[in-house]
């Protein structure tokens, strides 16, 4: 902890906004990191269209209201926060900043917030747990069988990881980039090899989905751990009726930022279903899309528990270390702040009524 600390920048004097750190970062990066960043599946349709969707809402003043003691406090499995801004699962940081995920935590840590660690981390996720000094989450992807997958969730929370986040939008595979040497996904095993396939079969579908999880190993899973099990990348609202009935604790609306399926919904069209559907049996989360406070607002308002960001503190990173997300994170609480004031909102619990 000292030595990142000790290798801390000063944020720039002109970033006033999560979105100022974006050219900072840009500068700092290797162009190909910053393509992979930045970059979303097929034509990019999805991507542009979760930013496009937060910025059609339109939010309503109402002045006069008496907002004083108001805060943004909320509570999720037993955990208190102090905001419902998260850090999303982001693989390889080390590629954006060589103190990687462990900046990433103490800045969580340090701004009373949480980091949900991903299954890709360029650190151990034991490093990770110490530098951040409170509890984390861990982000699961499958890993092609029962044994493999069951063995690394074990190894998350015996590192003391208090809930599990599983991806299910995306199948394990190989990081659209050459990474450079030092930077893997230090937390797993080699992948399995896929099987061999006959002139008939598809890669595709016998070779690549082979692999990937199935609704029986949702309920497997649930059976396994007996920590919080959230499952991330939903959309539509079958698909929560069922993640709910087979006693899953939670639900994180999610198109992947647009990185996996182009033309999928965007996350914010998707979340009132998603909501509907859960119909408080379980807390919903959203990621996708969310560039400010204001953005926190509008999916707080939609009916949202809590909301992760993803690009943006990566921006701050790759420009700031540590310090860089920290401030990331706390623009991005004084605009929810400010928004909640202005719109006459003394509380979370008051954005949805």
């Amino acid at each position: 902890m000292t030595a990142i600390l000790d290798k801390m920048k000063a944020c720039p004097a002109d970033v006033l906004t999560a979105k100022d750190y974006l050219l900072h970062a840009q500068a700092r990066l290797e162009p190909s990191v910053w393509h992979y960043l930045q970059d979303g599946a097929g034509n990019g349709a999805s991507l542009i269209a979760n930013e496009q969707a937060f910025a059609a809402i339109k939010l309503m003043p109402r002045p006069l209201a008496d907002v004083r003691g108001g805060n943004t406090r909320l509570q999720l499995f037993g955990q208190e926060f102090a905001h419902p801004i998260m850090l999303a699962p982001v693989a390889y940081q080390r590629l954006f900043h060589s103190d990687g995920e462990c900046a990433s935590a103490m800045a969580a840590a340090a701004q009373d917030g949480l980091m949900v660690v991903s299954s890709l981390a360029s650190q151990t996720l034991e490093e990770i747990a110490t530098a951040a000094t409170s509890p984390m989450w861990f982000q699961l992807y499958w890993q092609g069988d029962r044994s493999r997958t069951l063995k690394l969730v074990q190894r998350a929370l015996a590192a003391g990881y208090c809930a599990v986040m599983f991806t299910v939008d995306a199948p394990i595979k190989q990081a659209a980039i050459q990474l450079p040497c030092g930077i893997k996904a230090v937390n797993l095993e080699p992948p399995m090899l896929l099987p061999a396939l006959s002139p008939e079969q598809s890669l595709v579908f016998d070779g690549w989905m082979s692999q990937a999880p199935s609704w029986d190993d949702v309920q497997w899973l649930r059976e396994q751990i007996p920590s919080p099990l959230l499952i991330k990348g939903l959309l539509h609202p079958d698909d929560a009726t069922k993640a709910i009935a087979l006693g899953c604790d939670g639900l994180v609306v999610s198109n992947h930022g647009g990185r996996v399926l182009d033309g999928a919904p965007t996350s914010l069209d998707s979340l009132s279903t998603i909501v509907q559907a859960a119909n408080g049996c379980v807390p919903v989360l959203l990621d996708s899309g969310i560039r400010n406070g204001r953005d926190v607002y509008k999916a707080l308002a939609l009916g949202a528990d809590a909301v992760m960001i993803g690009r943006p503190y990566i921006w701050g990173l790759a420009s700031s270390g540590v310090l860089g997300v920290a401030h990331v994170i706390r623009l991005m609480r004084d605009e929810l702040e400010m928004t909640m004031a202005l719109t006459g909102c003394a509380g979370i619990e008051a954005l949805a009524a």
